[in-house]
This record gives C-alpha cells, structure tokens and sequence, in this order.
C-alpha cells in the first residue's frame, strides 16, 4: 500500500481544519479516503486579583470546555515573543466629524506606544464605504501620512470589500467583517482589530451577529474603542444602542470595551498592548465533532485562587 497524504488549512467558524487525503494502490487505481481533523483554537488573557496580568500561566492551571464538557488541551503557547498583526478600523461617517481630531491624535499614540520593531499595522477608514488607508506596515510615521491624506480625501483610496450601494453613512458591522475575511483571515500569529467608533451602523450588508461570528471564526480579538457624541451632555437612544454594540462586540471576541471619553489614550494603548504581548493560545479537538451550525459555548476555568480569565465565548460549528 502507498500512502499519499495531502495537506490544506481551511478557516471555518472556531476552528482549523485537516484534510488528509489516503491513497491506497489497487489494480484499478486509487481510492481516496478523506480524514478531517478539527482544531479549535482560543486566544485568552488572564488577570490576578489585583487585576494584574498572569504571565506565567501552563497548561496545567487551566481547564477547558466546550458546552460544559471537559476538553483536552492539545497546544498551548503565550504570546509574548510573537509579533502582533494588527488592524486599526477607524469611523470617519458623520457621527464621529466631532472626534476627528481625536482620532488622529490617538492614532499618534497607538504608533507610537504599541507598535514594536516586528509588528505589522493596516489602516483602515470607514463611513458608508469601507476603504484600505494603508496595508500591512511597521513604519508609524507612514501610517499616520496616510491617515492625514485620508482625512483630507478619501475617494483615491482603494475599496476594501466589494462595491456595494449604500445609501445612509456608516458601514459599521461590514468593516469588521471585510478587515477580518480581507485581512487578518490570511495571517498568522496573534491578531487583532482595534476600532474607533460609537459603534452605530446604517447601511452594512453584514449584521452585528456575522461581524462577531467571523472574528470568532478566525481567533480575533476586538478592543472596541468609543467615540460618543452626547446631545446636550446626555446619551441619546441611538447612543445607548451604539455602546451595546462596542460592548457587546468586544466581549464576544476577548477584547475590551473602553470610553474614549474618559479613558487617556496613553493609559488604554499602554493596556492594549501588555494584554496582547502576555496572552495565550491554546487548542483542542472538540469531543462533539459534528458540524451542526450550533453555537458551542467555551468556558476556560483557571484552577488558580483569584484568577480570572478573559477570552472570546464560542464559535458556530459550520
């Protein structure tokens, strides 16, 4: 018998799938036999009681669950020697014309204060069409040329996603989607999305559920940066939506939530960017391998007093 294998990774929802292709010799030629092996992989950070972060965390202090089943850990590895591979998703619709300045001067401060000498940034702007400002770069300096021309004009800068008719101003959900099935599906190591935004949307094809699905899909991590213009000093409804959005957005991936507004962009760039460098990954071959298109709910327990753990809650079996 002749074994022939064959070997492809495939993005599907939470999980990382291999084909293996078996081809046994006969008189009559091969018959394949296919193998399909399905790896989830869960990014998570983990802080003490103090709210410090744990770095020095193995396999053997944490327990893993898929809808409440013990599952066993096949890697595990932290992230603090990896180059991070971000994308910056910034709202340039009307809501946000009050913030713009804001936007670039944070962006200033996350080049400056995150971006280390191997990672890798894209730059993204939005309103009702979702536009690449600049690809995959380490040069600060550049990025932020780049975002001043955007400002200035955006209509030179290549579409990210198809061109799609949109009549209202903001895109919201589908620059997620785009920036992750565009961008970060393709890369490897720990990725990525910090978004500026109020979190309001009008006119994407993709809804709130698909924008998380695919972040989750593909082990992406969203901070959900919020921008809220307040009429008269208060939260309008169309606000208070906006803000369950960044928030719940932020949650289901293993990011965090963070007021712009009250928050200084050095202190929350400066947290950023320690989570991400002391992070870990780990992976397991689900016990239930039936692709059922149900949600499966993870739960990572750390058997630490005091720990507690921050990662994104699931994924679609697809």
């Amino acid at each position: 018998m002749r074994i022939r294998r064959s070997f492809s990774l495939a993005a599907v929802p939470g999980l990382l799938t291999l084909g293996v292709t078996l081809g046994v010799s006969s008189g009559q030629g091969q018959e394949p036999i296919r193998i399909k092996v399905n790896l989830v992989s869960v990014a998570f950070v983990a802080r003490d009681a103090h709210d410090a972060l744990v770095d020095n965390l193995t396999p053997d202090d944490v327990d893993v669950f898929e809808d409440a089943v013990p599952q066993k850990i096949a890697f595990f590895s932290r992230s603090s020697d990896v180059p991070l591979t971000l994308g910056v998703v910034v709202d340039a619709s009307g809501s946000q014309d009050h913030f713009s300045k804001q936007h670039k001067n944070d962006l200033e401060v996350f080049l400056k204060d995150v971006l280390g000498p191997k990672d890798r940034v894209f730059l993204v702007g939005f309103a009702n069409h979702i536009r690449m400002v600049s690809d995959f770069s380490g040069a600060g300096a550049d990025l932020l040329d780049e975002w001043k021309k955007y400002q200035k004009g955006s209509g030179k800068f290549p579409l990210l996603g198809p061109d799609e008719d949109r009549d209202l101003g903001t895109a919201f959900y589908d620059s997620i989607y785009y920036s992750v099935t565009e961008k970060l599906a393709r890369e490897n190591g720990r990725r990525a999305i910090l978004l500026f935004s109020d979190g309001e949307d009008n006119s994407s094809s993709h809804d709130m559920m698909t924008a998380i699905e695919t972040a989750q899909a593909e082990n992406v991590v969203v901070y959900a940066i919020r921008y809220t213009d307040r009429e008269h000093g208060k939260l309008t409804a169309r606000n208070k939506y906006g803000t369950r959005v960044m928030d719940r957005v932020a949650r289901e991936t293993g990011g965090a939530h963070i007021d712009a507004e009250t928050t200084d962009a050095h202190v929350y760039f400066r947290q950023i960017a320690e989570e991400l460098r002391t992070s870990y990954e780990l992976g397991y071959y689900p016990t239930d391998p039936v692709k059922d298109d149900n949600f499966r709910k993870i739960v990572i327990k750390p058997k630490r007093d005091g720990v507690k753990v921050r990662a994104k809650t699931g994924y679609f079996a697809r």
